[in-house]
C-alpha cells in the first residue's frame, strides 16, 4: 500500500462524515483565524508604523503636558499638571539658543476656512507655531515663504496653508496674497506647504499654520499648553541635547532637584516603541485565544477519530486479514487526523489574512501576506493532528484481527 492510497483513504473516511469532519476542522479554523488575522493587521500597521508615526523631524524629540499614547494611567493624573506656558516655552527656547532648534506650536481642530463664497468643511487643523515648525514636523515650503520671527513678535495676521485648502478654496487661483478667514479673523496667505499626504487616513495637507502669538490673542491663552519640539543639530548629538533640554525644562518649570518632572518627553522612537508594547500585548492575548481554542480542537481531533477507530474496527480487521501491516493502519489514521488539521488550519489562515488585511485597510494599514505566521499556523496545526491523532492511530493498529472480524 503506497503513501498516496493512504491519502485517498484518509480523504475518503473524512468525506463519509461531512458534518462531524467539518465541525471539528471548523473548531481548528477559528483557533488559527484570530492569531493569523491579529498577526496579519499588526504586520501591516508596521509596514508603515515608521511613517505614519513619523510626526516629528529628524534628531528630534518633544517635550508636552500630555504623554502622546497613555493607557494605562487616568488623564486626570496629567490634567493636574501645570501648562507649559508661552512665557515658560519662550524661556526655554532662549536657554536653548543656538544648541539645538526650538519650535513652539499648538493646535485646534474642527475649524472652517472661509474664502470668497467658498468654504472648507469643518476639520481642518488651525496651528499656531513659530519659524521652526516647518523643520521640526518635516515639512517643505512649496510657494511663498515661511513664518518668520518678526512676524511670531508682532503677531502679524498671516498664514501658511496646505495642499487641501488650496484644492477646496482656490480653483485655478493663485492663493499668495490673498486672505481667508477663520474664527472670524482674516489671514492673509504667504506660502503653501508641499504635500505631505495621509497618515493613518488623516490627511496632513489639510491645515492653516499661523504665528503662535496670533493663535494665543485669537484663542486665549488660559488652559492652554504649549508643545515643544527639539531638533539636535546630528543624531550623535540627540542624547546630549536631550539631557540639556530637560535640565533646561526643569529650571523654567522651577523644580527642585528632588522633585519628579512634570511633563512628558518622547520622540519617534519612543512612539514607534510605544505601538510596539501595545502589539504585542494584543498578540499575546490573541495567542491565549487561540491557544485555548486549538486546545479544544485537538480534543475534537481526538473525539473524531476514536470515533472513527470504534466505527471502522471491521474494516481494519478486513485490511489485516489480507495483509495491512501495524505502521499501515497507524499511517493512515495519523494521516486523517493530520488532514483534519491541516484543512481547517487552511482555511483559518486565508480567512485570518483576508480578516486582517480588511481589518487593516480601514486603518490604512499596508495589504500584507504574512508567510512567516501562516506556515507557523500551519505547522502547529500539523503537530496537533500528531499530537492528537497519535493515540487512537496507535489503538486502530494495535487492534487484533480476529476480534476486529467479529466486531459488530
Amino acid at each position: 500500500m503506497n503513501f498516496l492510497e493512504t491519502i485517498k483513504l484518509a480523504l475518503a473516511a473524512l468525506k463519509s462524515n461531512k458534518l462531524r469532519s467539518s465541525l471539528t476542522m471548523l473548531g481548528i479554523a477559528v483557533g488559527v483565524f484570530s492569531v493569523i488575522g491579529v498577526m496579519t493587521v499588526i504586520s501591516g500597521l508596521r509596514a508603515n508604523i515608521e511613517s505614519g508615526l513619523n510626526v516629528l523631524g529628524a534628531n528630534s524629540f518633544q517635550f508636552s503636558k500630555y504623554p502622546a499614547i497613555n493607557f494605562s494611567d487616568p488623564r486626570a493624573r496629567f490634567a493636574n499638571r501645570r501648562d507649559i506656558s508661552f512665557a515658560q516655552a519662550t524661556r526655554f527656547k532662549e536657554l536653548m539658543g543656538d544648541d539645538a532648534t526650538v519650535a513652539l506650536t499648538m493646535a485646534r481642530r474642527g475649524v472652517r476656512a472661509f474664502y470668497a463664497d467658498r468654504s472648507t468643511n469643518p476639520n481642518v487643523l488651525l496651528g499656531g507655531a513659530d519659524e521652526n515648525f516647518l523643520s521640526a514636523r518635516n515639512f517643505e515650503i512649496g510657494a511663498g515663504r515661511n513664518i518668520g520671527t518678526t512676524d511670531v513678535e508682532l503677531g502679524r495676521p498671516l498664514c501658511i496653508i496646505g495642499d487641501d485648502i488650496v484644492k477646496r478654496l482656490f480653483i485655478n487661483e493663485d492663493p499668495l496674497g490673498k486672505q481667508i478667514r477663520i474664527a472670524g479673523q482674516s489671514f492673509t496667505i504667504i506660502g503653501i506647504t508641499k504635500s505631505k499626504g495621509s497618515s493613518f487616513g488623516q490627511s496632513q495637507d489639510n491645515i492653516v499654520i499661523i504665528p503662535i502669538t496670533r493663535w494665543l490673542q485669537t484663542f486665549g491663552s488660559a488652559g492652554r499648553s504649549i508643545g515643544i519640539n527639539v531638533q539636535a543639530p546630528s543624531q550623535e548629538l540627540l542624547s546630549a541635547v536631550q539631557d540639556q533640554a530637560i535640565g533646561a525644562m526643569r529650571l523654567v518649570r522651577g523644580l527642585d532637584p528632588e522633585d519628579p518632572n512634570d511633563f512628558e518627553i518622547f520622540s519617534n522612537e519612543s512612539l514607534i516603541e510605544a505601538f510596539n508594547n501595545i502589539a504585542g500585548v494584543v498578540a499575546v492575548g490573541a495567542f491565549v485565544i487561540s491557544a485555548i481554542a486549538l486546545l479544544a480542537s485537538g480534543v475534537g481531533v481526538m473525539n473524531i477519530m476514536l470515533v472513527s477507530v470504534t466505527e471502522r474496527t471491521k474494516e481494519i480487521g478486513i485490511r489485516k486479514s489480507i495483509g495491512a501491516k501495524k505502521r499501515n493502519i497507524l499511517q493512515q489514521f495519523l494521516l486523517e487526523a493530520v488532514v483534519l488539521s491541516l484543512i481547517g488550519g487552511l482555511g483559518g489562515v486565508l480567512v485570518g489574512i483576508l480578516g486582517g488585511n480588511a481589518a487593516g485597510m480601514i486603518l490604512n494599514a499596508a495589504v500584507v501576506f504574512p508567510l512567516g505566521w501562516a506556515v507557523t499556523g500551519l505547522v502547529v496545526c500539523s503537530a496537533i493532528g500528531i499530537g492528537f491523532g497519535l493515540y487512537p492511530a496507535w489503538k486502530a493498529a494495535s487492534l487484533d484481527p480476529i476480534e476486529a472480524l467479529r466486531y459488530e
